[in-house]
């Protein structure tokens, strides 16, 4: 062992440098993730002075050079000298971390962000920033390079003597950054969701680089609009959004929910604004004041009979969208994550609040409540049917008379780490696998023709479907409440379809299966999509694989275009042969795999794009193609 472990290795990093050091802790990757996430941590203190009451409209802008800006008309960072520091409010706020309003001095009385470690923190990870401002007729500035302040703050104009607001310019550090290019659409959908859940602000986003494109988002609704907007691609089981709002024990209450005609629940929580993705006690509160009420109205009006059982959560919940939104002083978070809130005051508020308030509603509509309550009862239904053929798809010992599905050609290896399962559409390219497959590590699951849509489809008829049921008995881990992560069988879960059309809605409808069903499999990056080529070219008894038009063109350059070239379009897996497709599409250390990864801060827009897609409506997908078709590809 080692001796030389001493005070001299211990280092101390002054200021921020620990940020540049360590970026990850303070804002979780350097990926595209972590770049988004500087503008999210500016614009949330400008929310901030929203929520307090000061900050009617907020800009947000793309500049030419990827850097962005980022304007407010709040009160303006305070620009008097901070006595403990020694130096003006507004320096203190981007130069030391944990300083700002959010820590008890009265600035603000909820809030979100990284509770005042936002601005500094994206101070140390911009290649420079400036701050501007608005007070009392001034504009006052100061600029930092790397953290680093670059002069004091100055005053360097005049201004309205009524403009307020504060203004702020960075460039992320490409020293820090894997990629410095901001997406227009990411921003989009995380301001959009920032407008819903803040009643009346209007946030503008302007991108001035070479596609110019702009998009306010202001709603009077809040998240009763929210609420309207996820379902846009159902249809509504009834006309009007029920909202409830209080406030009990020093925690603001919002729900907003409506049920439409699909079998799919979609709940999003948020605390001070911030989403929630594992919940937590607020979500609790809900689900609680949501199933006691449901049964007891349904009780009292004998809609639900006495001989009947109560119906559960889930089967009230089903075709459910709902916004939970609680704002509270000191919001304390569960898990290494931070994504659960722990405050046991905010589940007895949600828990009243929406109580008292739903029941007033069902009693003074009770044609929606009669509605709710039948849809649920139908739901309860499907799911004792589903209950019965769920058991047909448990994993048993051989004793038990289940084993794998017989199209299954397991691997011989029991080790998950090392095991991984191909999805593959039909008898052909199966055998084709079959044949070409590593025994030891990789399992082969032929599917025959297109899967269930899930989306259209209830808990019954998905256990019922027998493709449906060979995946999940072949994964191990069940799905819905009774999935296992610990019993996944395969670390690797690679669909592997044709690279035509009918491939793309196969892979489609299997990765909406596995998301709905399954979705930690995709959280924890056990999803793959298998690369197949598109072109073998051959020449002088050489062989290339090209796996797009570019590449082809690329390999054409390279040996010349003669008539010594033989291009061959594979139409399906089906038609290569297993040595070439193990070399192209199976060997480790030549295929190429697409890893199935999701933003767990954009669920909803995940969700609704899921929905959209594979939905009964037919108009917001005919918006959603013409929208985005110039990012597709066409096959003919």
């Amino acid at each position: 062992m080692s001796s030389d472990y001493s005070a001299e290795q211990i280092q101390i990093l002054e200021g921020l440098e620990a940020v540049r050091k360590r970026p990850g802790m303070y804002i979780g990757s350097t990926s595209a993730r972590g770049l988004h996430h500087l503008v999210y941590e500016i614009v949330d203190n400008s929310v901030d002075e929203a929520l307090a009451g000061y900050c009617d409209s907020i800009d947000v802008q793309i500049n030419p050079d990827n850097s962005i800006t980022v304007e407010d008309d709040g009160r303006g960072i305070p620009v008097d000298i901070q006595k403990k520091a020694g130096i003006p409010a507004v320096e203190v706020v981007f130069t030391i971390l944990h300083a700002g309003g959010k820590f008890g001095g009265g600035g603000y009385k909820v809030s979100g962000g990284l509770h005042g470690v936002g601005a500094s923190v994206v101070n140390a990870l911009s290649e420079w920033l400036e701050v501007e401002v608005y007070s009392d007729g001034k504009i006052y500035k100061q600029r930092y390079e790397r953290g680093k302040t670059m002069y004091p703050l100055k005053v360097v104009g005049e201004c309205p003597a009524d403009k307020h607001g504060t203004k702020v310019h960075f460039l992320p550090d490409k020293q820090i950054f894997e990629d410095t290019v901001y997406d227009y659409d990411t921003l989009k959908i995380r301001l959009r969701e920032t407008a819903f859940l803040t009643k009346n602000l209007k946030i503008t986003l302007r991108d001035e680089r070479e596609e110019k494109r702009e998009k306010t988002f202001h709603y009077e609704g809040g998240i009763r609009e929210f609420v309207t907007y996820l379902n846009r691609s159902n249809v509504a089981l009834y006309d009007q959004v029920i909202y409830c709002e209080g406030k009990k024990d020093n925690v603001l209450v919002e729900v907003a929910m409506q049920h439409n005609d699909s079998y799919t629940e979609n709940i999003y929580s948020f605390v001070n604004n911030i989403n929630t993705p594992e919940g937590g006690t607020h979500l609790t509160g809900f689900k609680n004041a949501l199933t006691k009420t449901l049964n007891d109205y349904g009780r009292k009006n004998k809609i639900l009979k006495d001989s009947e059982p109560a119906l559960s959560g889930e089967d009230i919940r089903e075709g459910l969208t709902a916004i939970i939104s609680v704002k509270l002083e000191e919001p304390q978070f569960e898990g290494q994550t931070k994504q659960k809130l722990g405050n046991s005051e905010a589940r007895g508020a949600v828990d009243s609040i929406l109580s008292e308030q739903l029941t007033y509603f069902l009693e003074q509509n009770p044609v929606t409540a009669k509605q709710i309550v039948e849809k649920s009862v139908l739901a309860q239904r499907a799911r004792a049917a589903a209950r019965k053929a769920r058991d047909l798809t448990r994993r048993k010992t051989v004793l038990d008379g289940l084993s794998l599905p017989g199209k299954l050609a397991d691997c011989s290896s029991r080790n998950p780490e090392e095991c991984e399962i191909y999805i593959v559409e039909g008898d052909s390219a199966g055998g084709s696998a079959k044949d070409a497959r590593n025994k030891s590590t990789q399992a082969i699951l032929p599917l025959r023709g297109k899967i269930l849509n899930v989306e259209k489809a209830r808990l019954d008829r998905i256990y019922g479907n027998a493709e449906i049921r060979s995946m999940i008995t072949a994964f191990g881990t069940g799905i819905h409440e009774d999935f296992d992560i610990t019993k996944l069988r395969y670390h690797k879960i690679i669909i592997m379809t044709d690279a035509d059309v009918d491939g793309a809605h196969i892979s489609t409808l299997l990765l909406t299966f596995i998301y709905r069903f399954m979705p930690e499999l995709i959280k924890q990056g056990y999803v793959y999509l298998a690369q197949p080529p598109l072109y073998k070219v051959e020449k002088n008894k050489k062989v290339w694989y090209a796996y797009d038009d570019a590449e082809l063109a690329n390999i054409l350059n390279e040996i010349g275009r003669d008539q010594n070239n033989s291009i061959q379009r594979y139409k399906g897996l089906g038609e290569m042969d297993a040595e070439q497709l193990w070399e192209t599409t199976m060997d480790p250390e030549r295929r190429i795999l697409l890893r199935v990864t999701m933003n767990e801060e954009m669920t909803s827009e995940i969700d609704l794009t899921f929905t959209t897609l594979m939905g009964d409506q037919v108009e917001p997908r005919r918006e959603f193609i013409e929208l985005n078709a110039k990012y597709g590809t066409l096959d003919i």
